[in-house]
Formats: C-alpha cells, structure tokens, sequence
C-alpha cells in the first residue's frame, strides 16, 4: 500500500488539480484562464500540462517513484542550507516557516482574484441594472433589480461551498491517479495522463459541448461526493 502510494503520489498531485476542476476554490488554480465562468476542454490541458511537467522531475515523460524521490532529493538539497547532510532543528523551523509563507501567500493571491472576480460582476450586473446609462439606479431600475432577485429565488439558494476534493491517499487526486495507470505498471505516462484528464473532463462536460458551465460543475461535483462516499463506506465495510 504504501509503496503504491509513493509511487504514484506525483501523478496524484499533478491530477488532483484536475479533480479540483468541479470546485470553486481550493490549492490549485482555477483553470478558467479567461475568466468567463466555463471552463474548456484545452484551458484543463493546458493546467494539466502544467502540473505533469511539473512532476515530471527527471523529464522522461513518465511519473513514477523516480520522479518522487527527485523531488524529495530536491527539496531535502534546498532545506539543507549548509550542505551537511542533515537538517538541524533551525533548518526544519526555517522549513516549516517557509511554507507557511508559502501557504499564506498562495492563499491572499486567491482572496485578491476572488474580490476582483465579485468586483467584474458587480459592475456588469450594475451596468445590466442601468438601463437608461445615467450611471445611477433610479427608483424604478432599483425596484426592476429587486423583481428581478425575486425570480432567482433566495439569496445565495445553491452557493454552498464544498469540501473534501482532496489528492491525499483515497482522495479523489489519488483515485484518478490509479486510475490513469491504465497498464498497472506503477508509472504513468504522459499518454496515461492526458487520456485521464480527458474522462475527468467527459464526466464534468454532461452535454459534450466541450465546455464546462458552473452547472455541470456543480453536478460533478455532487456526483463526486457522492462516489467517493460511496467507496469510503464500503472500504469501512458500512
């Protein structure tokens, strides 16, 4: 178990980014490059891509153990700042402290494209509510705006975030991981790869339009809970 799960850890880390596709939010970019609310076929390449370069440590278009330890290797070279093999108590705290920043740094990047995202919507649902252009809201405007929420239902009906879309050991990540290696040869090729990230995608695109609207987002997402529930139970046995 554990040495399937090294061994394909870093396919699962470049996947889970895909499997991060049917949320709002979380560690890895949003893959709608333009911004548009739907997100392509080509956009969740071109990240997946990303990620599987990434990964792929050694560049022989394979993730497997080799690309794991490379990377562990990598990062063990850049903690170890006095180069003596080991790594004392003040480099692991300046390990943890950089990740920390890390983290944090990562995260007001993602608050900072979220209000600029609220504040592109609210200025184009003020310029929809500006029917004559004055660039002001007269009473009747105000009152069509309000009719308008009226018919959409309550506020913030279906905006519920979600959680749980992680790419650890039984994660989604994970699972698309395992799934990928498609000749159980412990490794992944790039081949693998790009045909897992394309069935994800299948699943999230119910129509195939070749596009991925926040409702077929908000489906797969749903349908993946659900699944992933579902092999949770059984693996406790419930």
């Amino acid at each position: 178990m554990n040495k399937t799960f090294l061994t394909l850890s870093a396919a699962a880390l470049a996947l889970t980014g895909t499997a991060a596709l049917a949320r709002h939010h979380g560690e890895h970019p949003d893959p709608d490059a333009n911004g548009d609310g739907i997100v392509t076929l080509d956009e969740v390449r071109a990240q997946a891509a990303e990620g599987f370069t990434k990964m792929d440590a050694n560049g022989d278009g394979v993730l497997d153990a080799a690309d794991r330890e490379a990377r562990g290797a990598e990062m063990f070279a850049k903690a170890d700042t006095n180069g003596d093999g080991e790594l004392s108590q003040a480099e692991m705290k300046a390990l943890h402290e950089a990740r920390m920043q890390r983290r944090e740094e990562r995260r007001e990047e993602r608050r900072e494209a979220r209000a600029e995202r609220r504040g592109d919507r609210m200025a184009e649902h003020f310029a929809s509510m500006d029917t004559d252009k004055s660039g002001g809201l007269s009473p009747a405007e105000m009152k069509a705006m309000h009719q308008a929420r009226g018919e959409r239902g309550p506020r913030g009906e279906g905006k519920r975030g979600h959680r749980g879309m992680r790419g650890g050991p039984g994660g989604p990540g994970h699972m698309m991981a395992r799934m990928a290696d498609t000749d159980g040869d412990q490794s992944i090729t790039r081949a693998e790869f790009d045909a897992a990230v394309a069935a994800h995608f299948a699943k999230l695109d119910s129509d195939g339009d070749g596009k991925a609207t926040e409702a077929e987002r908000k489906a797969a997402r749903e349908a993946m809970r659900a699944e992933w529930k579902a092999r949770r139970d059984t693996q406790r046995g419930e």
